[in-house]
């Protein structure tokens, strides 16, 4: 058999899935495993996204759709950015995804190429360095730091930008962190950006909805002096918790439309019938269950924090965003790939090393508490058990 090419040997993984898979091969040996390692909400769909769905189904919604998506559901797309940000969006610049991961593939793949350089958070979410390695450009981390709340520095930013800077990927609310960028920085770094005008910008705001203490997201939609450079990926995945539905979307340029509407239609086709159906309905229905699951992230994330530093060796933060907590483990002594596996062979915790998410990560460990709180505790009573 023919060696892979060199290119998919630069290809990384996202290893919240492999200890999700080694996670679930322990339960089924009959140990007591709890999971705080995957990022997904551990919520219900709404009743009436699910219903929304059936009724698509007998309806008789089986068949190809348009590769960018269903025009009902690219309109409702842009009504509730136009509700949610006052931002104006042309449905025709609407793709729609099966999850949200295509839209950074294929903005990283319509930039990506030897010689060229692509900034990316780091920490950060493991596909922006992965896939920018695949192209064969260069990744450029802009480092986020505890010190910051994990918030990136506009400055550091603008310091790293040069005439081969191709694509700036940006994050906020973070995975891994939690971390939020208060709008100073982005006002900041927008106006910065004025003296580098071939730089586009991917915006990834999936966790626009989740964040605490009074917090408002700000988005990049709202700056028009970037729009014609600016991609914004979201989705349905963690605001309606329908990860298993997968389903995304990205607001692209409108002279980068048709090459990402044929690079859908060269990897899947289209996303399918009754899922975009659902995803009306979650975005034209009541706001309640988002509400209720922010406030119960909301609480869990004060249990979170407040159990994390009660164990040897371990700080944390507050996240001001999405649903992760990243505590410094360096107390410890152990490195973040280290202790993610001795938590989970010894205590049955499920958690993620830190550098899963670049360089930047080592000596922190992500917990996801999109957990019940009883989970929580019992975790980091655990946790602390084995330290002391």
């Amino acid at each position: 058999m023919t060696a892979p090419i060199a290119a998919f040997d630069r290809l990384g993984t996202e290893t919240a899935f492999e200890v999700l898979a080694r996670a679930n091969q322990l339960a089924a040996e009959g140990r007591d495993i709890i999971n705080l390692g995957i990022g997904q909400p551990d919520f219900r769909t709404p009743d009436h996204v699910v219903e929304a769905a059936k009724a698509a189904l007998d309806r008789g919604e089986h068949g190809y759709t348009p590769a960018a998506g269903i025009p009902p559901l690219r309109e409702a797309v842009a009504a509730d950015l136009k509700r949610r940000h006052g931002a104006d969006v042309d449905p025709s610049t609407v793709l729609v995804t099966p999850g949200a991961k295509p839209v950074m593939h294929f903005s990283i793949l319509l930039f990506g190429e030897p010689g060229a350089e692509i900034m990316y958070p780091n920490p950060g979410f493991p596909i922006y360095e992965s896939m920018i390695n695949f192209t064969g450009a260069t990744a450029v981390p802009i480092e986020l730091h505890e010190s910051t709340g994990f918030s990136f520095s506009a400055d550091d930013v603008l310091s790293k930008v040069n005439e081969r800077t191709r694509l700036i990927i940006l994050n906020s609310p973070s995975n891994p962190t939690g971390g939020v960028v208060p709008a100073s920085e982005i006002e900041k770094l927008v106006a910065g950006l004025a003296a580098y005008p071939d730089a586009t910008i991917l915006s990834d705001e999936v966790y626009s909805w989740i964040l605490y203490g009074g917090r408002e997201h700000v988005s990049l939609l709202n700056y028009p002096e970037i729009r014609d450079r600016l991609i914004l990926l979201e989705g349905w995945s963690k605001t309606y918790a329908m990860t298993g539905w997968r389903i995304g979307y990205g607001i692209f340029p409108p002279e980068l439309f048709p090459h990402v509407e044929r690079l859908a239609v060269n990897s899947y086709s289209c996303v399918n019938a009754a899922t975009q159906h659902a995803a009306i309905a979650a975005l034209e229905g009541p706001d309640d269950n988002i509400e209720m699951m922010v406030q119960a992230f909301d609480e869990r994330r004060e249990l979170i924090v407040r159990e994390l530093n009660t164990v040897p060796g371990f700080s944390c933060v507050d996240p001001g965003g999405a649903f992760y907590a990243f505590p410094n483990i360096t107390g410890t002594g152990m490195d973040s790939q280290a202790l993610q596996q001795k938590l989970l062979e010894e205590v049955g915790v499920a958690v993620v090393s830190g550098t899963s998410f670049g360089a930047l990560g080592q000596g922190y460990l992500r917990f996801s508490y999109a957990a019940s709180a009883e989970e929580i505790a019992e975790a980091v009573s655990r946790i602390r058990d084995l330290l002391s």
